[in-house]
């Protein structure tokens, strides 16, 4: 019997993927540890290895597929002593088409397979849905109650809860407020459809760029930032001329690294979250963790989103070891070939656009972290030494704090530990 070779949950929370490329062909032979395909998640591109020999028989999700539920098939192995016949006997799963948007910018929900059901049919007062259906009726204010599912028995799916968005369908009421608590009436553009958004700016012409998983997880991920954690901010000035002079020297001593000013932002973060630990902090329901390990996670531009690969146990890291750490990091994250504990996780943030001018600016907590450092540009600047002005290189840092997690004077403290080991960098070589 051929061997089936399914979708992989890559992560703890991956519920499908899309299919970027196979890297075998049909009737290529395959061996234990081989790489049959790469699969986009929503945050890199990872690659599949075979656990069994034998024969690429089918492939059953072309390249390109997007959408594919974990644990889904997607091509068929033959054993060793199987030819093609084989394939015969294996019914092909039928993939649910995706719903399709015609260049005319109206939408088309394909039909369902089975009848749709109301979903307070169902009995027990209970509702039938997916974890991914739930999340997405959450986020845009439906009540599933008033949804029919077209899933097996009636379970409500993505793609009902896509229909329910699209143009034309008026949003459901809201669902009924505790007792004592006045409903507030849910707004009409709600709903932000490309059609919505276009006709609220005018209807100029425009140039679509599809939503890759990737994006779709930040504008997740950060909205539920700003919505649910209570963000304050707090910026310093620190100056660096001596860091610079003390980088340029380390620089021209090896050609083993390249120590950037963002290692010894790196460096300074996690040596003041040591002494500081309470900055070192997430939120929970049922109490505030302080983590025993300072992993930094500093965030990277790629082209189609950003991605936080994680510097682990970074106070414990001499500056050459951050450099050399972090160049790697990046230039695997800017190829999609970060294995999942490298970008997942950590206890602290890191953002610095100084490298675009960027003075100043306030960075979104990436939750679960109790705190993100946002690094500016190193700048001139008029400065007051002694009563007497002078020029000083200034780079501003600004950091936002949970403040369920972290209060005000914790964060100062952090800050002032951070700043005296920037302006006094020979500390972070000890």
């Amino acid at each position: 019997m051929p061997i089936e070779i399914l979708m992989p949950a890559l992560s703890p929370t991956m519920t499908e993927g899309n299919l970027a490329k196979w890297l075998k062909k049909e009737g290529d032979e395959v061996h234990s540890g081989d790489v049959l395909a790469e699969i986009e998640t929503d945050k890199a591109t990872m690659e599949v290895e075979a656990v069994d020999d034998g024969k690429m028989g089918k492939i059953l999700v072309p390249e390109g597929a997007q959408g594919i539920k974990v644990n889904e098939p997607i091509a068929l192995l033959l054993g060793e002593d199987e030819d093609a016949s084989a394939l015969e006997k294996v019914a092909e799963p039928v993939r649910q088409p995706a719903p399709v948007v015609q260049p005319s910018m109206e939408r088309v929900q394909t039909a369902p397979a089975a009848p749709a059901v109301p979903a307070r049919e169902r009995g027990n007062g209970r509702i039938f849905a997916t974890p991914l259906a739930r999340r997405m009726a959450q986020q845009a204010g439906l009540d599933l109650g008033a949804i029919r599912g077209s899933g097996p028995q009636g379970r409500i799916v993505k793609s009902d809860i896509e229909a329910a968005l699209s143009p034309g369908r008026v949003a459901p009421a809201p669902a009924p407020a505790p007792s004592g608590v006045v409903a507030q009436p849910m707004p009409a553009a709600l709903v932000l459809t490309k059609e919505r958004v276009a006709a609220l700016a005018g209807n100029p012409p425009y140039t679509e760029r599809p939503l890759n998983a990737m994006r779709r997880v930040i504008a997740r991920r950060l909205t539920e930032s700003k919505q649910t954690v209570p963000h304050f901010y707090l910026t310093i000035d620190c100056e660096i001329d001596a860091l610079l002079k003390i980088r340029s020297e380390l620089n021209a001593k090896s050609e083993a690294y390249r120590i950037s000013v963002n290692d010894f932002v790196i460096r300074a973060a996690a040596l003041a979250l040591r002494q500081v630990p309470a900055a070192n902090a997430s939120w929970s329901d049922d109490a505030i963790l302080l983590w025993d390990t300072v992993d930094v996670a500093v965030a990277v531009a790629l082209d189609d989103g950003l991605i936080t690969p994680i510097v682990k146990m970074a106070d414990r890291k001499g500056l050459a070891a951050i450099a050399n750490e972090t160049k790697d990091l990046v230039a695997r994250a800017r190829a999609g070939k970060l294995k999942l504990e490298e970008f997942q996780g950590g206890t602290f943030s890191i953002s610095n656009l100084g490298m675009y001018g960027v003075r100043e600016f306030a960075a979104v907590i990436n939750p679960p972290h109790g705190g993100i450092l946002a690094v500016g540009a190193g700048e001139q600047r008029p400065v007051v030494k002694n009563g007497a002005l002078t020029v000083a290189t200034v780079m501003s840092c600004t950091l936002s704090c949970d403040h369920r997690a972290v209060d005000g004077a914790v964060g100062a403290q952090f800050l002032a530990a951070f700043k005296k080991l920037v302006e006094d960098p020979l500390t972070m070589l000890l």
